[in-house]
C-alpha cells in the first residue's frame, strides 16, 4: 500500500465511526466514478481517432476556417 494512503488511513482510523464511514464513502463513489469515465473513454477512444484523422485530413487541404476570426479569409 502506498504510504500516503497509509497515512490517511491511521488518520482516519482515529475519527469516529460515522465519519470514517463517510470517508469510506466518498472513497468508494470517487473509485466508481474514475472506471466508469475509463469505461466510456475506452469505448469511444475509436470513435474520437476517427474524428481526429478526419480533422487533420480537413486541415491538410484547406477545408478548415481559423477559430479567431481576425484570421479568417477576406
Amino acid at each position: 500500500m502506498a504510504t500516503l494512503l497509509e497515512k490517511a488511513f491511521e488518520r482516519a482510523a482515529k475519527l469516529p465511526a460515522a465519519e470514517q464511514d463517510q470517508i469510506a464513502t466518498l472513497m468508494l463513489d470517487e473509485m466508481e466514478d474514475e472506471l466508469e469515465w475509463q469505461a466510456k473513454f475506452s469505448r469511444d477512444a475509436v470513435k474520437l481517432d476517427e474524428i481526429a484523422k478526419d480533422v487533420r485530413a480537413q486541415i491538410l487541404h484547406g477545408e478548415t476556417l481559423p477559430l479567431i476570426p481576425d484570421e479568417l479569409p477576406e
